[in-house]
């Protein structure tokens, strides 16, 4: 019977291998591998019979079956029966052998079966396979394809078979005529010939070792002449292949003498084959072979075949190899080692084929013969030993070669020689020069794709390389130390190997330290034994140079300076104990910044200190002179680097100014003058910065040399001192007049003041005088620069004593001229700029200029500055010029060297006519009608201002007899249309204000309360946001008006006004709101016709819409209303509806004063509660019901409600009147819900909006929702109202569907955040709950239900009244109302969890009534009453529920499987909290759990994550009354609401449990699984059978026979018919599982 069970669901599974869905295959093939785990031999009996069978099976269906097999026998080999092996190797054979046809993937499945029975029964797979092997009788392909893997997969049972094989296979050789067959030949003796060779190899572990090689030498050379001479010859290319892979192994096991015979044709016949394959990595792996058989067997023959041989491989290498196509690269590799078997063999011929090829002017040649060089250095260095002179000779062509990808090669080759001495010899040098080279190329961005056969490859590939390479030697190669020291030297000083210093510098450091531990400090550098060594100079020099750009070249400043420090002792034994403390100091400040964090400044003046220091160590003028001298010696290499060039001048002025001969030091300012390049920038200022330095010691040897230059022929083009200068241009000579003129500058800077101030008008400003007339730029801006140096100088040395500076004015009116000279249509240079620099320097110093020249200055450097066009954001860079600057930059700078100027003016005469005299200067700028002239004007203004401020030193009270006009200048600028212009205005008036108090006796440190407010303001200033702007004005002008003395109030006045035609109309309505501000305490006249005056100011707000009318509108409505209230009410009720901006703007003015407002908010919710909300209309349209038609007077007076209670002004009035207005509100929006605007009214509506006219809509819900909105928060209710929008209510509640629940969401709101508003709003509220509106009804039944969800009803003493309100709601003819009523009931059970005890029998009453009510035909009162009743359980007495716990389990169970997600939901609540109650009725409550387990189990799986929740939860809860205590621990561990589920494995041992505490339980189980296989749920009706397997999976033995097997397996096989895959695919897995209840 079992065996029959087993065989059914086996055929069963075989019947399903039709599905053409591979995964369902896949499982298909994974049960069946399951079944024979369990019952290897039945599975595979059955899986005999079954292919016997269905003979007809379609062979992709038989392979599925064959693998399964395939897969049982491989894991069983050690089980199964001799018997059971004979039934599998028939079956494989015959499904091998049965169509003549050769079919792959079919007969390769039956293949692989044999060969894994033939693991063990490899003599009862011979006997059967034998049979189809038949001498005469050409086999089937795939038992000599079967051969062939069993020789290599059981090598020691399979070689005794080989020689009977062989010798029926040779005949049959010639009866092969098609390629198939031949091929599969030739698979079957290269894989015969390999498996002999290792059983061969391991003959001591062999079963017969007296095997040899000579007896299978005959067959496999009668074998070989049959492959070589006639199918090799084939034209089917594959063919070709198969029969060379076979010759490979078979070379070895060939005869000698035959092999010897056979070579002079062989291996021209393999060679010939490169010709005919693209593909060649078989023939070079099978030519390896051959060749190295040949080696073996001593051959002579091979002699005459070299040079073919050489020709053919060569080529093969010589072809790049494709990493992306993996055989390239395998064919490369074997080639190799075919020159390794060669060059072993035949040195000397090898070589003597390579080198030339070294020459050709074939790239591809040259890279093929390197590696194949490099390969033949590593791998035959015996043979190469001798011939290390000659390979170095052939080297020297590819070292000057220029590919890329040559120079590459040569680098990997040189890796080699390193390793194996050869740069040890003579001749070795050039290669590591060369290295060296390779490394110092540039760096160049490589291309984004570097394509493999791209012609050359990316320098910096070579570099990276090369750097690597070189790093290597030195570091891990010992034999190399002492070819690379001290050689690596000889490359730091030289200019072209300057991008190689980096490695070079780390390699020389680690040879360095190696030989300072080997003990040979001392004689580090033996100059004695190298003679072309850079001397100490020349190295400390570089060194130091290079390391003044230390992140340059790969941050080679660290590693430079760490070489420097190693090297100490070599540069002068002085320096040990001050190098070695101060160069690591120097290498952590590199290393602790970056490049952009490095002040470049800072760290040239650590080194040049460092330089000063090691000097001063030395201490020895001689040395100091050499070094000097290399130093200028090295000046010229450094063309093209100019910020190393710009560096080594400072050295070179340093090392000047430390040395002690006077001659010297002229001498080398004479070379430096004669040799600079004077028409690069940097070149003049790192001269000038030399001389400057070297003046600090040798200021009259510096002035001398420069005096000379003066003096010479420089400028005259004739022969004298300075003849090297006779053929320079025009242009060049102004290039050396501006470097003269540097000189000067960093002279006068740099020496010591003590001495030049003297020398400054005598010497220095006569020589500068003479170059003033000039027009070119580079000449100009070094005349102001040197200048601007000089007056610095002058300043900073008067500390010395006093100074008068006489050609001062002299000198300010040539920068005049200079900045007039300017174009004023751009900003092309940065003369402004320095010249302004140079005049604030200038002015400090005495004597005072006179005031015409003071108001020239001014007055030019304003136009030249403040009228300059606005920069253009296009273009950052200027199109010309050497002194190109991004204009941003440039710009910004030039207004600063602006304030600079004016504030050193400023200085000279700090009192308020001063002041006055500024601003009647900067004025007609600040009212400038351009925006960027006024912009420029007030920032300088502030500035200046603040600068005042700092500086005043008030010692006796005077008047500030210009305030008021300086501030009427400023303060209608805090609304100028540029937000820049606004903030630097308050900072203006701001100053003003404390100006005013120091002059008033106030101490400067001063503060002043509301003069700091101003600086609050400023944030309200940023947008030009009109209502922020008036707000922020008024609060400025009540300051001024606060601080203003009396006696400057008019003439602050009187400039206010005329600052109403200010051209800018945001500074004109500034004035007006400063004026009203200032004039509000004096108070105003009334008109005395309040509805003409209405009229009036209405119409006079729609003709000018500028920001003070309608704020003296808005003061005068607030006036009229609090005489005239109800006159006024009326008058702007009388407005058209939308009322219009101007008419809110009246209706919102009526909110300042909250008695009076309080008056007219009354008046409008009478007349808002006295008309009815809506008219219904009959609609004309076919089918459509009656139209709610909003009334007049209630919409227009919730319009102005809202217009009031949008003024923040009317929260008193407001919070007073709180109650009538919320409910009044509340039921004003239940009635608007779908209420239509009047016709004319929405006409009126669409022509407005599209005017602009109406910001807001008028439709009736909207406005009653938002003024009922804006009512919470002047109420105080903020929090509510947010409160409300965050949770999506307000629109809730102006929806038809969801108006309850944006009520309650505005309930609970109420609740948490206005808990004292509840009693009245509740007892105006309840009236309400019978109305004939069901509209109210709802509102008012929906907003109690959710107070009952809040302790606040209970501590309010509400409860009890609003819990009979619900109750009695539950006959209400309206379903919503009654769903709404069991809502509130339940949620007592969250507001009042104290109080459900006490009404616990009246509150299940009503939940039961609900899950019974009849008319309900979409179960929304039952599924609130689940819901309800779930939360009321926390709480009830257990007896209340006992008496109904099961009648209500038995009415939800219906609903676990509801189409309604919801219901399905709250139902599994219900019935996880009714688990709690099951105490008393155990028994029975259990029957219910064990009748739901499976339902809820499954819709773990439920596509709504609600419901996967739910059921959770209903499990956590049920598990402790299921008497299994693994399966409660399980579900309240693995179902806990925030983990995620693995499905399938908690199945798996929810299962296990079940079956071991309910075994009996199984039918039941299974039963209720197949009512699921119906399922419309994927998901469930995948889950459903994977259920069944996990339960079979674990059930003892004794339970099995409960289960109606037919009707399971039946079930099943219905469900492998599933459209969905996925279902299959777990039908199939339980399939395989039913084995285990067979």
């Amino acid at each position: 019977m079992m065996e029959s069970r087993i065989k059914r669901l086996a055929t069963t599974l075989m019947d399903a291998t039709t599905d053409k869905d591979p995964l369902v295959q896949e499982q298909i093939y994974n049960a069946l591998c399951y079944l024979g785990e369990s019952e290897p031999e039945e599975i595979l009996n059955a899986c005999d019979e079954y292919l016997r069978q269905h003979d007809k099976l379609a062979y992709p269906h038989r392979v599925i079956i064959l693998k399964a097999m395939e897969t049982v026998v491989k894991d069983n080999i050690g089980l199964l029966e001799k018997s059971t092996a004979k039934v599998v190797i028939f079956l494989a054979s015959n499904e091998m052998t049965k169509s003549k046809e050769v079919i792959r993937d079919w007969q390769q499945a039956a293949s692989n079966v044999l060969v894994a029975v033939g693991q063990r029964f490899i003599n009862k797979v011979m006997e059967e396979v034998l049979t189809k092997f038949q001498p005469g009788i050409l086999p089937h392909y795939f038992v000599m394809q079967t051969f062939a893997n069993l020789s290599v997969s059981n090598v020691f049972g399979m070689v005794p078979f080989l020689n009977s094989i062989l010798g029926t296979m040779l005949p049959m050789l010639g009866m092969a005529k098609q390629d198939h067959m031949k091929s599969v030949f030739c698979y079957a003796l290269q894989h015969f010939s390999e498996s002999i060779q290792e059983y061969l190899a391991n003959l001591d572990k062999a079963p017969d070792p007296t095997v040899r090689k000579d007896t299978f030498s005959n067959e496999i050379f009668s074998a070989y002449e049959v492959l070589f001479n006639s199918w090799l010859q084939h034209r089917e290319a594959k063919l070709r292949l198969a029969v060379v892979e076979a010759l490979g192994p078979m070379s070895y096991l060939m005869p000698s003498e035959k092999l010897e015979e056979q070579l002079p044709k062989l291996i021209p016949g393999i060679l010939a084959l490169y010709k005919k394959h693209t593909e060649a990595f078989y023939i070079s792996k099978s030519l390896c072979q051959i060749l190295e058989a040949s080696v073996n067997i001593g051959s002579r023959s091979l002699d005459v075949q070299l040079d073919p041989l050489l020709g053919t491989l060569h080529p093969q290498i010589c072809a790049p190899a494709d990493p992306s196509v993996p055989l390239t690269v395998k064919n490369h590799t074997e080639v190799l080692r075919c020159f390794t078997v060669l060059a072993c063999s035949f040195p000397d011929r090898v070589l003597a084929f390579l080198l030339p090829k070294l020459e050709s002017s074939n790239e591809r040649t040259r890279v093929g013969t390197l590696l194949i060089m490099r390969q033949i250095i590593n791998s035959a260095p015996s043979q190469m030993e001798i011939k290390k002179p000659f390979i170095l000779s052939s080297m020297k062509l590819p070292l000057q070669d220029s590919n890329n990808k040559v120079k590459r090669a040569v680098v990997q080759v040189i890796s080699a020689m390193a390793h194996h001495g050869y740069l040890e010899q003579p001749g070795g040098e050039a290669m590591l020069e060369f290295l060296v080279r390779q490394c110092a190329l540039p760096s160049e961005p490589q291309p984004k794709k570097q394509l493999p056969d791209a012609d050359d490859l990316a320098s910096d590939s070579v570099q990276s390389i090369s750097i690597n390479t070189l790093f290597l030697l030195s570091t891990t190669v010992d034999r190399m130390n002492n070819v690379l020291w001290p050689y690596l030297l000889e490359f730091v000083t030289p200019i072209q190997f300057t991008n190689a210093l980096t490695p070079l510098c780390k390699s020389l450091m680690y040879l360095a330290t190696k030989k300072q531990e080997e003990g040979e400090n001392a004689s580090l550098i033996r100059y004695d034994l190298n003679a072309n060594l850079p001397s100490p100079y020349a190295l400390t020099t570089r060194l130091l140079v290079v390391s003044s750009q230390p992140y340059s070249g790969e941050c080679r400043g660290a590693a430079a300076l760490r070489l420097l420090g190693v090297l100490h002792y070599s540069v002068h034994p002085a320096l040990d104990q001050l190098w070695s403390k101060k160069v690591p100091l120097l290498v952590e400040h590199v290393e602790e910044n970056t490049e952009s964090s490095l002040s470049q400044k800072e760290w040239e003046e650590k080194l040049l200190l460092f330089l000063q220091e090691t000097l001063a160590a030395v201490s020895d003028n001689t040395w100091i002179c050499h070094f000097v001298t290399e130093m200028c010696r090295q000046l010229n290499s450094y063309n093209g680097f100019v910020l190393e060039k710009n560096f080594l001048y400072k050295c070179i002025g340093t090392t000047l100014g430390a040395c002690a001969s006077k001659d010297l030091v002229q001498k080398q300012l004479q070379e430096l003058l004669e040799t600079a390049r004077y028409h690069e920038e940097a070149e003049r200022e790192g001269l000038a910065s030399c001389f400057g330095i070297c003046a600090i010691n040798h200021l009259e040897e510096t002035l001398a040399k420069l005096e000379d230059f003066v003096r010479s022929d420089v400028f005259k083009k004739s022969v004298g001192l300075f003849s090297i200068f006779k053929d320079r241009s025009d242009n060049e000579v102004e290039k050396i007049k501006s470097t003269l003129i540097l000189c000067y500058g960093y002279v006068a800077v740099y020496a010591p003041k003590e001495l030049v101030l003297s020398r400054i008008e005598a010497d220095i400003l006569k020589n500068i005088f003479q170059y003033f007339n000039t027009k070119d730029l580079t000449l100009k801006l070094c005349l102001i620069r040197s200048i601007c140096m000089i007056s610095q100088a002058i300043y900073n040395g008067v500390k010395c004593g006093d100074f008068i500076f006489s050609r001062k004015a002299e000198l300010v009116a040539q920068m005049v001229e200079f900045i007039k000279a300017e174009p004023l249509e751009a900003m092309r240079t940065p003369v402004r700029q320095r010249a302004m620099i140079t005049c604030t320097y200038l002015v400090i110093l005495e004597p005072h200029l006179s005031d015409p020249d003071r108001t020239e200055l001014m007055d030019t450097c304003l136009a030249g500055v403040l009228a300059l066009p606005p920069l253009e954001p296009g273009k950052e860079r200027e199109e010309s010029g050497s002194d190109a600057l991004p204009k941003e930059m440039l710009y910004g700078d030039t207004i600063s060297a602006l304030k600079d100027l004016l504030k050193s003016l400023l200085q000279r005469n700090l009192t308020p006519h001063g002041l006055q005299d500024m601003f009647a200067h900067l004025g007609p700028w600040i009212k400038s009608n351009k925006e960027h002239e006024r912009q420029r004007a007030v920032e300088v203004s502030a500035a200046l201002l603040d600068f005042y401020l700092s500086k005043l030193n008030v010692s006796t009270v005077i008047p500030f007899y210009n305030l008021g006009v300086l501030i009427a200048l400023f303060s209608p600028r805090c609304s100028d249309s540029l937000a820049s212009v606004r903030q630097h205005a308050v900072d203006c008036v701001y100053c003003l204000l404390y100006i005013q108090l120091c002059y008033e006796g106030f101490a400067r440190d001063h503060r002043d309360e509301m003069v700091e407010g101003l600086k609050a303001l400023k944030k309200g200033l940023e947008e030009p946001d009109f209502t922020v702007l008036f707000h922020t004005c008024n609060n400025i002008a009540m300051v001024i008006g606060k601080r203003v003395p009396p006696d400057q109030l008019m003439s602050l006045l009187l400039a206010m006004f005329e600052g109403l035609a200010d051209p800018d109309k945001n500074c004109s309505r500034a004035a007006t709101v400063m004026i009203n501000s200032l004039l509000k305490e004096r108070g105003g006249v009334l008109q005395e016709k309040v509805p003409d005056i209405m009229s009036i100011i209405h119409s006079k707000l729609e003709e000018v819409d500028e920001e003070h009318i309608r704020k003296a509108a808005q003061q005068t409505v607030y006036i009229l209303a609090s005489q005239h209230k109800s006159v006024v009410v009326s008058s702007l009720l009388g407005s058209a509806l939308p009322f219009d901006s101007h008419t809110c703007a009246m209706w919102r003015s009526l909110a300042t004063e909250p008695a009076l407002t309080s008056q007219i908010l009354e008046q409008l919710l009478e007349k808002v509660n006295r008309d009815v909300p809506y008219k219904e209309s009959k609609c004309f349209l076919l089918g459509s019901g009656a139209e709610r038609i909003a009334t007049p007077l209630p919409l227009a007076a919730t319009c102005a409600l809202y217009e009031i209670m949008s003024a923040p002004e009317s929260g008193a009035a407001v919070l007073g009147l709180y109650p009538p207005l919320f409910v009044t509100l509340l039921l004003r929006v239940s009635c608007t819900v779908g209420v239509q605007l009047p016709k004319n009214l929405q006409s009126r509506e669409r022509r407005s909006s599209s005017h602009g006219l109406a910001p807001r809509s008028l439709h009736p819900c909207s406005r009653a929702v938002e003024t009922l909105k804006v009512m919470l928060a002047r109420g105080g209710s903020e929090e509510v109202a947010r409160a409300v929008g965050n949770a999506g209510g307000w629109d809730l509640m102006a929806s038809p569907e969801r108006h309850h629940d944006g009520v309650a969401a505005l309930a609970g709101a109420m609740a948490r955040h206005a808990g004292p508003r509840l009693p009245l709003i509740v007892k105006n509220l309840i009236p309400t709950l019978s109305s004939v509106f069901d509209s109210q009804r709802i509102t008012t039944t929906a907003f109690l239900a959710e107070l009952l969800n809040s302790n606040v009803v209970n501590d309010l003493m509400l409860l009890e009244t609003v819990m009979d309100n619900m109750t009695g709601r539950q006959k209400d003819a309206c379903t919503l109302v009654r769903m709404l009523a069991l809502r509130g009931l339940g949620n007592i059970a969250s507001g009042s969890p104290e109080k459900v005890r006490k009404h616990g029998a009246k509150l299940l009453a009503s939940m039961v009534n609900g899950m019974d009510d009849k008319d309900d035909p979409h179960n929304l009162v039952a599924l609130e009453a689940m819901s309800s009743l779930s939360k009321l359980l926390d709480h009830v007495e257990e007896r209340d529920i006992q008496s109904m716990l099961l009648h209500i389990a038995i009415r939800i169970r219906p609903f676990f499987d509801s189409e309604q997600p919801d219901l399905r939901q709250s139902s599994i609540v219900l019935f996880g909290n009714l688990s709690r109650f099951s105490e008393g009725n155990c028994e029975v409550f259990f029957e219910q759990i064990l009748n739901g387990l499976v339902t809820l189990l499954l819709h773990l799986q439920d596509p709504k994550p609600e419901v996967v929740r739910a059921c959770k939860f209903a499990l956590r809860m049920c598990g402790p009354n299921m008497g299994c205590e693994g399966l409660c621990d399980m579900f309240l561990n693995h179902l806990r609401e925030e983990r995620s589920l693995h499905y399938g494995e908690f199945m798996n041992n929810v299962c296990k449990h079940l079956m071991q505490s309910y075994p009996e339980m199984l039918n039941r189980l299974i039963l209720t699984n197949l009512f699921y296989f119906k399922s419309n749920w994927v998901d469930i009706r995948a889950a459903a059978p994977m259920f069944i397997g996990f339960l079979v999976l674990h059930v003892d033995e004794e339970h099995c026979q409960q289960v109606d097997l037919d009707q399971l397996i039946s079930a099943l096989n219905l469900l492998l018919k599933d459209p969905v895959p996925a279902v299959r695919v777990k039908v199939a897995e339980t399939l395989g599982r039913l084995v285990r209840i067979l």
